[in-house]
C-alpha cells in the first residue's frame, strides 16, 4: 500500500503543477488545451489451484491507472496523449513470474509501473495518424489485443494510420517496432518489424466484412476473412461472426531469428442469441496443427488477448502442436440492474489426431455496484478437467486439473 500511495502522490504532485506549465507566454502560445484525465482503480483477488506439486496462488493486486489527454498549441489537429499504470502486490503468495516465489502457480500480474500509452496524433480530415506507445484492440481480440484481464496491458510502439473518409468503410494501417508485453523486467518487450492491416466495410447492419493482414516479422504472415453482423425479431438478437484464416511465411524478418516455414489454417464459427434477456451461444474454433509429417504447421496468434479465448483458465496461451479444436455453449441472463451472469462449456480436442485435451466450465457475474458511479464489480471462475496425458508435441500437461477463481472491483473516474 505504500508504494501505491507513493505512486498516486507523486502523480497527483505532477497533475497540480500542469495548469501553471501549460502557457509560455499566456499572449502567445498554448501549449496544452482542452485537457481531460481519466483513471482507474482495480483490486483483484486471483486463486490458482492446479492438480501438481505447486501450493495455490493467492494473489491479491491493485492497477492504478491514470492518463491525461490534451490538444497542443492550440490547435484542434494536433493532440497528445500519456498514460501510466502501476500494479502493486499486497501479497506474496503466488508466483508473478518474477519474484521467485516458483513453489506456487502462476499468477500473471508483477509489480511494476510503466508508462502504457504515449502518444501523438495528427489529425487531416477523416484521416488519423498516430506515432508512439498505444494500446491497439481489434475485432474479437483473436489477433491483436491488449490483454486487458491481465493487470499490466499490453501495449505496441508503432507508427499507425486511421482512415474514415469513404463512407461505412474503416482502415488501419500500422508499422509496429516493439511490443510492450504484461511481463516485468527486461522481459517485459521485445523488438519486432511487424505490418498491421485491417479494413472494415459495414455493409449493413446484418452484413460486416472484414479483411486483415498481420505480417509479423520472422514468425509468420496472417490473412484473413470474417463476416459479422446483427439481426433480430420479436425480442430475439442475433449476432454471428464467421471466419477464415491462413498463416503462411513471414514477409517481414528480423536477421537474429531467421524465417521460419509456416503453412496453417483458422476457422472460427459463432452463433449468440439474446432472448428478452436469456442468452445462448455456440461457437466452433478451429487453430490447424500437425501430426509431425507434412508441411502443415501450428495456427498461432502471438499478439492476440489470449484470456479471452479458449477457456479462462489459460490453458491454451500456447496452441498445442497438434492443433486446438473448442467447442462451447455459452448460457446466461443480462438485464439492467441484474447485471450479466453466465456459463461457457468448453470441450477441447486436437486438430491433428485424436486428442482429448478436457474440458471446461467458465462461470461468470457482473454488475455495476450500487449508488457508486462508474464501479462494478465481477466474481468469475474457471474450472477446467484435464484429458489424455500427451507424450509428444508442446503439450504434456492436459491430464492436470485446474480451478481458478476471482473477485474484481473497477472503478473508472475522469475529469
Amino acid at each position: 500500500m505504500r508504494h501505491l500511495f507513493r505512486t498516486s502522490l507523486a502523480t497527483a504532485i505532477l497533475m497540480s503543477f500542469a495548469p501553471a506549465a501549460l502557457y509560455a507566454n499566456a499572449d502567445e502560445i498554448i501549449l496544452m488545451d482542452n485537457i481531460k484525465v481519466k483513471g482507474e482503480l482495480r483490486p483483484r483477488y486471483e486463486m490458482v489451484d492446479e492438480d501438481n506439486t505447486n501450493s495455490n496462488a493467492n494473489a491479491l493486486t491493485n492497477r492504478l491507472v491514470i492518463g491525461v489527454d490534451a490538444d497542443l498549441f492550440g490547435t484542434k489537429w494536433l493532440s497528445g496523449y500519456a498514460e501510466m499504470t502501476d500494479v502493486h502486490a499486497a501479497n506474496n503468495n503466488y508466483n508473478s513470474t518474477n519474484n521467485g516465489q516458483t513453489g506456487y502457480s502462476v499468477v500473471a500480474d508483477p509489480s511494476q509501473t510503466r508508462i502504457t500509452q504515449s502518444y501523438l496524433d495528427f489529425k487531416l480530415g477523416k484521416t488519423l495518424f498516430r506515432a508512439g506507445r498505444q494500446i491497439v484492440n481489434l475485432d474479437n481480440l483473436r489477433f491483436i489485443g491488449s490483454v486487458n484481464w491481465r493487470q499490466m496491458p499490453q501495449s505496441l510502439d508503432a507508427y499507425a494510420v486511421v482512415d474514415n473518409t469513404v463512407d461505412k468503410l474503416d482502415i488501419l494501417a500500422a508499422y509496429v517496432t516493439q511490443v510492450n508485453t504484461v511481463k516485468a523486467d527486461s522481459s517485459n518487450s521485445f523488438q519486432t518489424s511487424t505490418v498491421v492491416l485491417h479494413a472494415k466495410y459495414k455493409a449493413s447492419k446484418a452484413i460486416n466484412v472484414t479483411g486483415y493482414g498481420y505480417l509479423i516479422g520472422s514468425l509468420h504472415d496472417t490473412y484473413g476473412l470474417a463476416l459479422t453482423g446483427k439481426t433480430g425479431m420479436s425480442g430475439t438478437k442475433l449476432s454471428y461472426r464467421v471466419e477464415y484464416a491462413m498463416q503462411t511465411d513471414a514477409s517481414m524478418e528480423t536477421a537474429s531469428l531467421g524465417k521460419p516455414n509456416a503453412d496453417a489454417d483458422y476457422m472460427n464459427l459463432k452463433l449468440d442469441a439474446n432472448m428478452s434477456g436469456f442468452l445462448v451461444g455456440a461457437q466452433y474454433e478451429v487453430l490447424s496443427g500437425t501430426d509431425g509429417s507434412g508441411s502443415k504447421t501450428t495456427f498461432t496468434t502471438p499478439l492476440a488477448t489470449l484470456h479471452a479465448h479458449n477457456g479462462w483458465a489459460d490453458n491454451f496461451l500456447a496452441t498445442p502442436a497438434e492443433g486446438l479444436v473448442d467447442m462451447n455453449v455459452t448460457v446466461g441472463y443480462k438485464a439492467k440492474g441484474f447485471g450479466v451472469a453466465k456459463a461457457i462449456y468448453h470441450d477441447y480436442s486436437s486438430d491433428a489426431g485424436s486428442i482429448n485435451y478436457g474440458s471446461e466450465l467458465d462461470l461468470l457475474y457482473k454488475n455495476s455496484v450500487p449508488g457508486v458511479k462508474n464501479l462494478t464489480g465481477m466474481v468469475k471462475a474457471a474450472l477446467y478437467s484435464g484429458g489424455d496425458s500427451v507424450a509428444s508435441g508442446n503439450y504434456t500437461k492436459q491430464a492436470t486439473d485446474k480451478t481458478v477463481f476471482w473477485v474484481m472491483m473497477d472503478y473508472k473516474f475522469g475529469s
